[in-house]
């Protein structure tokens, strides 16, 4: 008979104490659009949530996602090289996180490396059936809930909040 995965936790009827309670947002910032995915309250599941256009008005929108489902942090990926050297990507997610940091506060804006989650998202898009034109709609919401997901999961592991707290700073309006 097939049983439900459960997690060892799961099966030794304990909680993780460790994950803090609340809804998270996720960012991957793209160049045209802004993705964005969410956890539930319980901080265990990240789903995508939606596409933000990139540009006038970007700032305004994502403050009031957070706003609307109550975040206590949000989580902005941080393109980083594979030799962990940040370029002019990092650098622009960095003053975006912090112009953001400034719009939300206090509520926390971190920054996560966010190595792979495009590519990764790609791949799951295209082996799910979905074609090119198909997978540029959802790849950034899809690659901001692996983020997310990633986030989650390490902060369950360690019992820290994944990334670096993002400082709070003067960018381009949204």
């Amino acid at each position: 008979m097939l049983q439900p995965y459960r997690c060892a936790d799961e099966i030794r009827g304990r909680r993780d104490s460790r994950l803090r309670v609340g809804v998270r947002l996720a960012i991957d910032l793209g160049s045209a659009r802004i993705g964005v995915a969410t956890s539930d309250p319980d901080g265990l599941l990240a789903s995508p949530l939606t596409t933000v256009p990139h540009g006038r008005g970007d700032l305004d929108n994502l403050v009031r996602l957070a706003i609307e489902h109550k975040a206590i942090e949000v989580i902005v990926g941080l393109p980083t090289g594979l030799s962990g050297r940040e370029g002019a990507a990092a650098a622009d997610a960095r003053t975006f996180a912090g112009t953001l940091a400034s719009r939300l506060a206090p509520v926390p804006v971190r920054l996560v490396d966010e190595r792979f989650t495009t590519v990764i998202a790609h791949e799951v898009l295209r082996r799910s059936g979905r074609g090119s034109r198909d997978r540029r709609a959802v790849v950034d919401k899809t690659a901001a809930a692996l983020l997310l997901q990633g986030a989650l999961d390490g902060e369950r592991l360690t019992g820290s909040p994944a990334g670096d707290i993002a400082e709070s700073g003067h960018g381009a309006p949204g």
